[in-house]
């Protein structure tokens, strides 16, 4: 396990349609050293959408592919209503998917991690994005 890092604790929402990826993603963060004042969750874009009206949030991990809304027309609809601007979105995706990455990144999201990922992956692209 990662030591704690030097950072203020952070409110994160966690998006997939999977409630085990959701917690898988949450031990992740927790492992990689990441302090989380709040942990939300979403089971599909519009979900998230919702919560994030009314709650404000520090980091947003989201999966792509999900039924209702998927990761990349959240994106795209979380920058168009300025939800969340100050937050950097983190997509969460399978291999295979690069177009579906580039996409992403082209509609505001600042990075990715593949799954399987582990926790000093997560710790790699999580912290760098939070640095920033």
């Amino acid at each position: 396990m990662a030591g704690r890092l030097n950072m203020d604790a952070i409110r994160a929402l966690i998006i997939d349609d999977s409630s085990v990826m959701r917690k898988i993603v949450e031990r992740s963060l927790r492992q990689a050293g990441v302090a989380l004042s709040q942990v939300m969750e979403a089971g599909n874009g519009a979900e998230a959408l919702n919560l994030l009206r009314s709650n404000p949030v520090d980091l947003i991990l989201s999966d792509i592919n999900m039924p209702v809304m998927d990761g990349l027309e959240f994106v795209r609809r979380l920058k168009a209503e300025g939800l969340a601007a100050n937050a950097p979105v983190v997509m969460i995706t399978t291999e295979g998917s690069e177009s579906q990455v580039v996409q992403a990144v082209s509609s505001g999201a600042r990075g990715y991690i593949r799954k399987p990922f582990t926790a000093d992956q997560v710790k790699e692209h999580v912290i760098a994005i939070l640095n920033k």
